[in-house]
């Protein structure tokens, strides 16, 4: 790791397994598209490719967002929260589908008093003909 990754990486409260919740959001609209984690590689490599680049904790690697699905989010902005435990990825989403349900975003159910959690989005794309 060089001086400056080190800076990068030492200013973040990872938390017990070395990861921080990062949140991804439209850098256009300001939607939401996604929560997921980082470790300090995925951060790093992040920012080398300037595209988003995950730690997938169900498959214990490296995610680089839209590998297989070609929907892949382009840096704009990272930004730190006050606490140094979340970061904030302002995005352009290709393709317009952040999700692996085939929606704009993984924000997708709303909750009602009355019916519980309702999905509010439809699928844009079904989900078989992305993967």
């Amino acid at each position: 790791m060089t001086e400056k990754s080190n800076a990068l990486t030492d200013a973040i409260k990872w938390n017990s397994q070395g990861l921080v919740p990062t949140i991804a959001q439209d850098a256009s609209s300001k939607k939401v598209l996604m929560m997921a984690w980082m470790n300090s590689d995925a951060l790093i490599a992040t920012l080398e490719k300037s595209e988003a680049v995950y730690w997938s904790r169900s498959r214990q690697r490296l995610w680089h967002k839209g590998e297989t699905s070609g929907h892949i989010q382009k840096i704009i902005d990272i930004r730190l929260d006050c606490d140094g435990d979340t970061l904030l990825l302002m995005v352009e989403q290709l393709g317009g589908i952040a999700c692996h349900t085939g929606r704009e975003s993984c924000m997708y159910q709303q909750y009602s008093k009355d019916d519980g959690w309702v999905s509010v989005e439809a699928p844009l794309k079904n989900p078989e003909d992305i993967y």
